[in-house]
């Protein structure tokens, strides 16, 4: 009987300190996208790729494809919206946030693109993991609605 209530215990203490850790690591990821968007409103792209892992093995894929690597994804962002009217102002909605493993964190969101003369919209999918620097996205799959 006292194993059980042992083993129970120390069930309930996991999840809650496990919990509290999600919840920390949540608002450390939320607190970096929240960072990407303004950076973005502020039309300053290398501000905005802090967010990213620096390394060749990040990958974004959208509508062209994949590109790997950090400055091949700044490049293409840099490339792709090379002024404030491409940039538009820049809104985020979270949508799901789940861990896999205690360093490892997938977000999924929404985006919105308030830009003339066309919008733009659509939903995401990012792969965070905890570095010695803090979180940072290592895998973007970004998807645009069509107009």
């Amino acid at each position: 009987m006292y194993r059980i209530l042992l083993c129970s215990f120390s069930f309930f203490l996991v999840n809650l300190v496990m919990g509290q850790q999600f919840t920390k690591d949540s608002l450390a990821v939320v607190s970096v996208l929240m960072a990407q968007e303004k950076a973005w409103n502020n039309y300053d792209i290398d501000t905005f790729m802090e967010g990213y892992w620096k390394s060749p093995d990040l990958v974004f894929c959208g509508a062209s494809g994949p590109v790997f690597g950090w400055e091949a994804t700044r490049k293409r962002y840099k490339k792709t919206y090379n002024s404030p009217e491409k940039m538009g102002q820049l809104q985020f909605k979270i949508l799901h946030l789940q861990a896999f493993q205690p360093n490892v964190i997938q977000l999924i969101g929404r985006f919105e693109l308030e830009r003339k003369p066309v919008p733009a919209s659509g939903f995401f999918t990012l792969l965070w993991h905890r570095t010695p620097t803090g979180w940072k996205i290592v895998s973007d799959h970004t998807s645009s609605e069509s107009s």
